[in-house]
């Protein structure tokens, strides 16, 4: 807990040690498999697993999906098998039928458990096949399922690539020439000589890496923004090839776009020596621009813009109804996907009360930038600011919930029907985990996942099915 419990205009922040109620990481698979698309992912784990994968992800019965299942039997929990044996014959079977240019290995709780060595089996395996292989942690035993992500990338960060300067020889020039008649002449004619950054209206500034899985039109949209500013991304983690993984050197500059990717900024800073941008997370005009600023102060580049930019998404029509059915209204946030500071921050300036956030893990480093937005939002709105419940009991937060009595709740899928037959109005959270609600862009988006369930009384009632609703509760 902080030190200033009871100041009422300062964040709260409380402790609960309740259990989790999220999915598990090894969900991670299914974005991933389709952001890296040369990429194989093998989960190792038991036929729990394997039934998980097989509902959550919803695989059309005439797609071949990019992943596949490692089930451990009984001997090899046991240690009376061979574990390398069966994973060189699995993944020589990968190699054979798909021939991706990298496998991931996904751990679960099972081989967390048995203390099966992934990583020691990895590099002599990797050398025999020819493939480069992954190892990820991505178990059950995460605090949010969205943590599977990060565990993957900060795995795949430390094989991102350094660039090697080639020191000539003193004295040695090497001189370029002008190709001269011939085919070579009747080639290069009318082509388009390679323009410098410089020319192509970037400002010049430190390498920029951006971390986190977004689908690719967010890429554009975030990156095009960035470009306005005059300012060069050298790539992104991931990338869509494994071959396009981002060099990062001593001294590059990194950001996230995602709240849960604290353990990729981790094996940046620590592993790569890269330099961590601490800023605001990209959702929402607010968060956005915050996000654009904080870039653009490290780097050294006046941001040009900005204001007039989130002040053209805000009054834009349709965020004007959004904004309309959200203010004055209350929300509660019961925690889910890691994403509950960035979205409260967001309806906070939507003109909405939150009366808590309850959130899986708080990693206090890594969104202190947001969290400090969060802090300033209220003050600017003229509302309480809300507590931060960490590890929340959910029985204590429903008794919470029956006493606030919210206008929206949102919170993961297993409490949302409980809560909506009680008349709670509720939103699964983990949509706005696949929605894309990252950029200027995308600000329509994610008002209307949060809108939709207040939009959905209002037509019931309209049709005067509220009463029946409100009958039902009460049986």
């Amino acid at each position: 807990m902080t030190a200033a419990l009871d100041t009422p205009n300062t964040l709260n922040f409380q402790c609960e040690t309740g259990n989790y109620h999220t999915f598990c990481p090894i969900s991670c698979v299914a974005w991933l498999y389709q952001k890296i698309e040369d990429s194989f992912f093998l989960v190792i784990g038991t036929k729990t697993c394997g039934y998980f994968l097989q509902n959550a992800m919803g695989v059309m019965i005439f797609a071949e999906p990019r992943y596949a299942m490692a089930e451990l039997e009984e001997g090899d929990i046991s240690a009376k098998l061979n574990d390398y044996e069966e994973l060189k014959r699995l993944c020589l079977q990968i190699k054979r039928d798909r021939n991706p240019s990298v496998i991931v290995w996904i751990g679960t709780c099972t081989t967390e458990i048995i203390k099966m060595d992934l990583e020691g089996l990895a590099p002599k395996l990797e050398g025999e096949i020819g493939i480069p292989i992954v190892v990820a942690r991505a178990n059950g035993l995460d605090y949010a399922f969205t943590q599977g992500e990060d565990t993957v990338l900060a795995s795949m960060a430390q094989r991102c690539p350094e660039q090697v300067k080639v020191s000539q020889a003193p004295g040695h020039r090497e001189e370029e020439r002008e190709p001269r008649g011939g085919l070579q002449a009747i080639f290069n004619f009318n082509k388009k000589k390679e323009s410098t950054p410089e020319e192509e209206g970037f400002k010049k500034h430190p390498p920029l890496v951006i971390f986190g899985s977004v689908p690719d039109p967010v890429v554009t949209q975030l990156t095009l923004e960035l470009k306005k500013q005059g300012i060069r991304v050298s790539g992104w983690l991931p990338a869509k090839r494994y071959g396009e993984l981002p060099v990062v050197e001593p001294g590059t500059y990194v950001v996230g776009v995602n709240p849960f990717l604290s353990r990729t900024a981790t094996a940046l800073v620590r592993r790569k020596k890269a330099k961590l941008i601490h800023a605001p997370f990209p959702i929402g005009p607010d968060g956005t621009r915050a996000w654009v600023e904080a870039i653009c102060r490290e780097l050294g580049i006046q941001p040009q813009g900005l204001a007039e930019r989130e002040a053209e998404v805000w009054n834009h029509p349709q965020i004007q109804e959004y904004v309309g059915l959200l203010r004055g209204k209350s929300v509660f946030l019961m925690g889910d996907n890691l994403l509950e500071i960035s979205l409260a921050r967001l309806l906070v300036r939507c003109g909405m009360t939150v009366q808590e956030i309850g959130i899986p893990y708080m990693d206090k480093r890594y969104q202190a930038a947001e969290l400090a937005l969060l802090e300033r939002t209220c003050e600017e709105m003229g509302v309480p600011k809300p507590t931060i419940v960490e590890k929340p009991d959910n029985y204590n937060q429903i008794q919470r919930i029956k006493a606030l009595q919210p206008d929206l709740v949102i919170t993961g899928m297993a409490h949302a029907n409980p809560l909506e037959a009680r008349g709670v109005t509720t939103k699964w959270s983990v949509e706005f985990t696949f929605a894309q609600i990252h950029g200027f862009g995308n600000t329509q988006d994610v008002l209307e996942l949060a809108t939709r369930p207040l939009r959905r009384n209002a037509a019931l009632k309209g049709l005067g099915w509220d009463k029946l609703v409100r009958e039902e509760a009460q049986v």
